[in-house]
C-alpha cells in the first residue's frame, strides 16, 4: 500500500513528527511504501473560492498542491498528522483539506484509507472531540475508509510524547494495516 503522511505541524522535531514517525516506521515494517508531506513548509494558498476549478480541478492557483493533489490521487490511504491548535487542526493542514474541493469527486471515487494522529498538551477526556468530530466528519464526506486515530493527550513536549504510551500506539497502527 501507498501512504501518503500530511504533516501538519510546523515543528519538524515536534511531537506531532513523533507520532508521525513512528507510525512510518510500523507501516514500512509492514510491507508500506510511506511518504511525509510537511504541509507547513510548503507553498499553499487558501482556497479563494473562485470555483473555476469546478470543484474537480485544476485550481487556479499555481502552488504546491497540485503536487499534494497528484501523490493523493496515486496513494492508498491518506495520514493527518497535526497537533491539537484550539481544539481542531493546524491551520496550515486546514488549508490543505480546503483545497480538497478543487478535486473532491477524484478524492471520493479513490476510497483512501484514512488516519488521525494528533498531539495537544491537554489531558482532559474531550480534548479531541472537536478534531475527532471533524476527522470523523471528512472520512464520512470523502468516503475515506478510517483505519484509526491516535490522541496523544498530555504530549505538550517531546520528552513527554516520548514518555507516554502514544508512540508505540502510532507504530502498532502503521504495523497493523
Amino acid at each position: 500500500m501507498k501512504i501518503v503522511i500530511l504533516m501538519g505541524s510546523p515543528n519538524r522535531n515536534g511531537s506531532t513528527a513523533i507520532l508521525a514517525e513512528n507510525f512510518r516506521k510500523g507501516a514500512e515494517e509492514a510491507g508500506h511504501s510511506v511518504e511525509v508531506i510537511d504541509v507547513c513548509h510548503a507553498d499553499i494558498h487558501p482556497c479563494i473560492g473562485c470555483v473555476r476549478c469546478g470543484y474537480e480541478g485544476p485550481c487556479v492557483q499555481k502552488d504546491d498542491v497540485e503536487m499534494i493533489r497528484q501523490k493523493l490521487l496515486a496513494a492508498d490511504m491518506a495520514v493527518f498528522a497535526t497537533p491539537l491548535y484550539y481544539y481542531g487542526m493546524s491551520a496550515q493542514l486546514k488549508t490543505v483539506v480546503d483545497r480538497f474541493c478543487a478535486y473532491n469527486g477524484s478524492l471520493h471515487s479513490r476510497h483512501l484509507k484514512s488516519a488521525l494522529l494528533s498531539v495537544a498538551w491537554n489531558s482532559d477526556d474531550w480534548t479531541f472531540d472537536a478534531l475527532a468530530a471533524h476527522y470523523r466528519t471528512l472520512v464520512r464526506y470523502i468516503d475515506f475508509d478510517d483505519c484509526g486515530m491516535v490522541l496523544g493527550y498530555g504530549c505538550g513536549t517531546p520528552g513527554m510524547t516520548k514518555r507516554s504510551r502514544y508512540p508505540q500506539d502510532a507504530y502498532q497502527l502503521g504495523r497493523s494495516l
